[in-house]
Formats: C-alpha cells, sequence, structure tokens
C-alpha cells in the first residue's frame, strides 16, 4: 500500500481533521495533503483544517459549522450567535445579518472556516445557549452595530427587560454585560422598583 493510500485509509467521511493530527500518518505530509486536496478527497476548510467531504444527492455536504468551529479551537465552550437572533425579542430589530458571532475564550477576529466567515469575540463568560435574558443583555452591548434606529430599540428593549424574571436578568446583567449595558439596566430596575 503507497503511503498516501495508508494516509487515506484512516480517514473517516464526514470528518474534520487538524494538520497536526494526520501527520502521524504520513512522513511528508503536506505533499500528501497537496495531492488529497488537489483530488478532491480532502477540502481545506480553514487554517490548518481539512474536512472528508461525505456525498449526498446533491453533491458533497459541508461540515456543520459547530464541528467546524470545534475543531478549529480544540474545545466546545463556545456560543454560536448573531445578531438575527435579537429579532426573537419582538422589540423592533428586523433586520438579516449573514454574520455569525463565536463568543469564545481563546480567539478574536474575523476568520474563514468552510465557506464561511465567522467573528470570533473572545469573552470571559457566555450561556451554553442563548436565554431571552442573554439576549436582551448582548443586544445593549451591541447595540452600536445595529443598522436599525438605535434609541427606538434601546427604549424596546430596556422594556422587554423589565418583562422577564429580575432573578435571571440580574445574573445576565452581571455576568454578561459590559459596564455600559449594567449602567443602562441598573438605572431602568431602579426606576420600576420606584413606580
Amino acid at each position: 500500500m503507497s503511503k498516501l493510500n495508508e494516509l487515506k485509509s484512516h480517514l473517516k467521511k464526514g470528518n474534520i481533521y487538524k494538520r497536526d493530527e494526520l501527520q502521524k500518518w504520513s512522513s511528508s505530509i503536506d505533499r500528501h495533503l497537496s495531492q488529497l486536496t488537489s483530488n478532491g478527497v480532502l477540502k481545506k476548510v480553514g487554517p490548518g483544517l481539512y474536512h472528508f467531504p461525505k456525498k449526498n444527492a446533491f453533491g458533497f455536504e459541508p461540515p456543520a459549522d459547530q464541528l467546524l468551529i470545534k475543531k478549529f479551537l480544540d474545545n466546545d465552550n463556545f456560543l454560536i450567535t448573531s445578531f438575527n437572533s435579537y429579532n426573537a425579542l419582538g422589540v423592533g430589530t428586523t433586520q438579516l445579518y449573514n454574520k455569525q458571532i463565536v463568543y469564545n475564550h481563546l480567539r478574536s477576529g474575523d476568520i474563514r472556516l468552510g465557506n464561511k466567515l465567522f467573528t470570533f469575540k473572545k469573552k470571559s463568560a457566555f450561556p451554553p445557549k442563548p436565554t431571552k435574558e442573554f439576549l436582551v443583555v448582548d443586544l445593549i452591548n451591541n447595540l452600536d452595530y445595529l443598522a436599525e434606529d438605535q434609541p427606538k430599540i434601546l427604549e424596546k428593549a430596556l422594556e422587554k427587560a423589565m418583562s422577564l424574571n429580575k432573578h435571571s436578568l440580574g445574573h445576565a446583567i452581571e455576568k454578561y454585560g459590559t459596564p455600559r449595558t449594567r449602567k443602562l439596566l441598573a438605572k431602568k430596575l431602579l426606576l420600576c422598583q420606584k413606580n
């Protein structure tokens, strides 16, 4: 068996591999990777990342975002979100954004993985899944980046915050809010308590 076929024998369809992982099965990994990508067996999907795509009736299946990011970061401690998530809050955001944001503890910056551009943002904390409380806090954190009428959206987001569970909201403000967001929400909570 040729060295190239030996390397191929270790690959499983649908998996994503790091160059370093494949190195253990090849003494000339860069040459082999070049051959495998040029003949379409592997697809390069990111810096040092290779996908062995499965084929379906429509062609090759792209790797799932979750898998790509997990392999890229080497862990599963991240949250994939988008400004589109705010639309579910019913605070007047209707714009559609094609940018996906990845909150994580390791990387920052725009990185192309597969055929998508992800914006990695280093955060000290984020929930495993977005809750309404988290989304309100996150919306206010990111207000400056929204293409809508920002003062109007802020007013509605603050109103929405007051209708949520106060304990969960307090936790979300404390854990995920920027200093500005904390200040705005604390002021609104105080006003509500006085009325």
